[in-house]
């Protein structure tokens, strides 16, 4: 019996707990909706976030951290979402990690983990840096 990260289920390598509110931004999935369901996480109502889920098809859209980075708490996390670029031809508008760490720095946020979010779809968790925290959230 394996204990590597990759057989964790996806709720917890994501990090997700009960309780926790999130927001879906351009993600359309209802199987992901149905597991924030089925782990007790609260989808909607106003900010401030544990979590944004947002998905980009077109480097273009990663201009929008900065806007999305005011949604999240001090502690919370904005998880970008990319169709995985593995091998053959890539399409002129594909998302590459190094355009989401290069945008994250610009909305004063730093990648921290990747997680493969489905067969077709790759996580990169984007955080506020903690020397850039309220001090009693570090």
């Amino acid at each position: 019996m394996s204990n590597s990260y990759s057989d964790r289920p996806l709720a917890d390598k994501l990090g997700l707990k009960p309780g926790q509110r999130v927001r879906l931004i351009d993600l359309d999935e209802r199987w992901f909706a149905a597991l924030l369901a089925e782990r007790g996480v609260k989808t909607g109502g106003r900010p401030p976030y544990d979590m944004v889920f947002f998905r980009v098809d077109d480097p273009a859209a990663l201009g929008r951290l900065g806007e999305l980075r005011e949604l999240i708490a001090p502690a919370g996390a904005i998880w970008v979402l990319r169709i995985k670029g593995a091998g053959g031809v890539r399409p002129a508008t594909h998302v590459r990690d190094t355009d989401i760490i290069e945008a994250a720095k610009g909305a004063s946020l730093v990648d921290n983990k990747i997680a493969s979010f489905s067969e077709t779809l790759s996580a990169m968790r984007l955080v506020i840096p903690l020397a850039l925290r309220p001090r009693k959230e570090r």
